[in-house]
């Protein structure tokens, strides 16, 4: 019995022991579980900085996997700032891709500034892909937008190159729906381009700098835009080119080659016409040829029936040989054969000149 007891004894004291150290690991376990779920320390800052957050918000976004350090820190330095916001909040805004800590540096900005910014609104300027944090500094220090060089052509043809510096505040209803900074600089350059164009000179430019700015600020051009202009001013302005010049260069240059198209037409028109002539002659002197071919045949018929004799036929070689002889001495060429009959060499009479008599010969 005695033995019995000491081994049911020994097996209690080993049970109790497992027993033990199963409820110590379980105890070991939780313990860690608690500790990686719940970041003591950011809980322990929390309530240190006046700014509790409880144990079940802490576990709750761990397990929705946000970034409870950053979110917890964001909260704290809101809630020290004597802003009104929530967690929840911070973490919807986190959750929908925004930026908390830049809007809670902004919301405590406008808070020390006095300026009317609420939490929804600021958010909804961070969703809009907008930076509310500048957006609330430009309100308080303005900012300035330095535009490119605008090119423009006063009335009397010379080209002005103006560079403007706009400064502007932000308005803070107009961040989420307004216009920015690239819409402003198109206004600017567009009302730089009105101002020079309408003037007689690019003198009066030169010498009234404010013409510009005057005339652009009283167009209203912040209208729609997420800025409120201040001023307007302009920091350099140079001479261009004379484009009027230029202009009327190149317009006398088109019409020069205009004229000289219309030349090289006409001139065209002569050689076609000169080349028709040409053929047109080429062609009477082939009828020439051919009816001079005629005139043996009619001397023929004329010496056959007796209409020529042949002393009139000798007496008209004769005088065709007489002929041959004055254009010889007077130098002319068989060109102008069809104009000798009018001139010194054919005006001689039929009998030829003094010392060259045709005598008439014996009738066989």
């Amino acid at each position: 019995m005695l033995n019995l007891k000491s081994f049911i004894s020994a097996q209690l004291s080993v049970g109790w022991i497992v027993g033990l150290s199963i409820g110590a690991a379980i105890i070991l376990a939780a313990i860690i579980t608690f500790l990686c779920y719940v970041p003591l320390r950011l809980w322990f800052r929390a309530i240190v900085s006046n700014a509790h957050v409880g144990m079940g918000k802490l576990i709750g976004m761990r397990m929705r996997k946000v970034d409870v350090n950053k979110i917890v820190l964001t909260y704290i330095t809101a809630k020290k700032a004597g802003l009104t916001i929530t967690l929840d909040e911070l973490e919807t805004h986190y959750m929908a891709n925004g930026d908390i800590e830049r809007v809670v540096k902004a919301l405590i900005s406008a808070h020390s500034a006095n300026m009317d910014l609420s939490v929804q609104t600021a958010k909804a300027i961070d969703l809009a892909g907008r930076d509310v944090y500048q957006a609330v500094r430009n309100s308080v220090v303005p900012k300035i937008i330095e535009t490119p060089f605008v090119s423009a052509m006063a009335k009397d043809g010379i080209e002005l190159k103006v560079k403007v510096k706009v400064t502007v505040i932000s308005n803070m209803h107009m961040q989420i729906f307004g216009a920015g900074e690239d819409t402003i600089i198109a206004r600017v350059g567009e009302g730089v381009v009105t101002t020079i164009g309408s003037a007689a000179s690019h003198k009066i430019v030169l010498e009234n700098p404010d013409l510009i700015s005057s005339t652009v600020l009283n167009k209203g051009l912040d209208t729609g835009t997420a800025y409120e202009i201040v001023s307007i001013d302009i920091a350099d302005i140079d001479v261009g080119r004379n484009i009027g010049a230029e202009l009327e260069i190149a317009n006398a240059e088109a019409e020069k080659r205009i004229a000289q198209a219309k030349a090289e037409e006409r001139r065209s028109m002569a050689i076609a016409t000169e080349n028709e002539m040409k053929a047109k002659v080429q062609e009477m002197r082939a009828m020439v040829v051919q009816a001079e071919a005629e005139v043996p045949k009619a001397l023929a018929k004329a010496l056959n029936s007796g209409t020529m004799g042949v002393m009139d036929y000798y007496n008209m070689k004769n005088i065709q040989a007489d002929t041959a002889m004055r254009k010889a001495l007077s130098g002319e060429t068989d060109n102008n054969d069809s104009g000798s009959s009018g001139g010194a060499g054919g005006s001689a009479p039929l009998g030829g000149f003094a010392g060259n008599t045709i005598r008439p010969r014996p009738k066989l």
